[in-house]
Parts: structure tokens; C-alpha cells; sequence
């Protein structure tokens, strides 16, 4: 894991869990970030396959778009969670989608509320973001009272969304609008 000072947090209202390290991800973060992605809560929360490539991860990681912004959360000396901001271009140049996950043995800590804070706030404040967009599964409930805390509104339901786990499971899409 490289060697990154901390931060403080960006989200002024934001409280972290004790001991929690948010940051820009970097490439050598690939063998973390490959490990928190074979644990089975998170890859059900996500539209990743079992057995992540190492390889695949680094090169997802080296080959980001020059609009994003990627954090990792760090904690006890592993990393714990990630979330990406993906601005979009041309006319939808004022929205950005997201993603995010927290590891099995870290959920329920603060922690994905902590980097969607981070996130929103970078959004808010720093790139002038008026619309932020994210797909959840519908029985992801924790991450959806999540998402509804920090103003996502429930847009549609996307019926047989993703396959996962021998059946087809629906999304919720989601979207937050700063008026500004």
C-alpha cells in the first residue's frame, strides 16, 4: 500500500470512524482493492464476477478517466472500501455517476458513509456537480437508506438488471440534484 498521508475530511459535517483513512486510490492499490472484491456481500453489490484478475484491477485503476475521482477508505492496515466518481462529458457535463463498496468485515462502521460524504462533497464543492447518478439492487436496503440520507431519490426500477448468483435481481436508479 503506498505510502499517502491522510487527509482531513472534506465533508466538514462529517465524522469518521476512529482509526479510518480516506484517500486517492492509487495503482498500488491493486492487491487490496482485488481482495476486498472477492468477498461475497460486496461482490453481490456490485456487478463484478467472482475471482477479480489482479491484473484487471490494475489496469482499471491505470486507465481512469481524466474526470474522475477514486478513493479508498483504509483501516487497519487494509483497505475497506472505494468509491468512484465518473463525471460525464458534452451535455451532460453537470452529472456524474457512482459507484461504490465496503468490505464484508467492514460494513455497518461508518465507512461507506464516510467516502459517499467525501464524494458528495467533492461534488458539490469543488466540481459544481448538479446531478449525481448510481444503480443500486433493490435488496441492498442498507445502501439504499444510505443513498436516500444524503438526498438520492429513487428515479425507476430497472427489471432483470444484472444476473447474479443463478437469477436476475432488479435495480433501483438513483439520483441526487444540487440546485446549488
Amino acid at each position: 500500500m503506498p505510502d499517502i498521508p491522510p487527509i482531513n475530511p472534506i465533508n466538514a459535517a462529517s465524522a469518521w470512524p476512529e482509526g479510518l483513512v480516506i484517500r486517492a486510490r492509487a495503482a498500488a492499490d491493486a492487491e487490496g482493492i482485488t481482495a476486498m472484491q472477492q468477498q461475497p456481500g460486496f461482490r453481490a453489490g456490485t456487478l463484478r464476477l467472482p475471482y477479480p484478475k489482479l491484473e484487471d484491477v490494475r489496469k482499471f485503476i491505470e486507465s481512469e478517466n481524466p474526470g474522475s475521482v477514486s478513493l479508498v477508505a483504509v483501516m487497519d492496515g487494509m483497505i475497506v472500501g472505494d468509491i468512484g466518481l465518473n463525471r460525464f462529458v458534452g451535455r451532460r457535463s453537470h452529472a456524474a455517476g457512482i459507484g461504490m463498496g465496503v468490505h464484508d468485515a467492514y460494513q455497518r462502521r461508518g465507512i461507506g458513509r464516510a467516502l459517499l460524504g467525501e464524494i458528495v462533497a467533492i461534488a458539490d464543492d469543488w466540481l459544481n456537480l448538479a446531478r449525481l447518478e448510481l444503480t443500486v439492487f433493490i435488496d441492498n436496503t442498507g445502501a439504499i437508506a444510505l443513498y436516500e440520507s444524503f438526498g438520492f431519490v429513487r428515479e425507476g426500477r430497472l427489471q432483470d438488471f444484472a444476473f447474479r448468483a443463478g437469477s436476475y435481481v432488479d435495480a433501483y436508479s438513483m439520483a441526487r440534484i444540487n440546485r446549488h
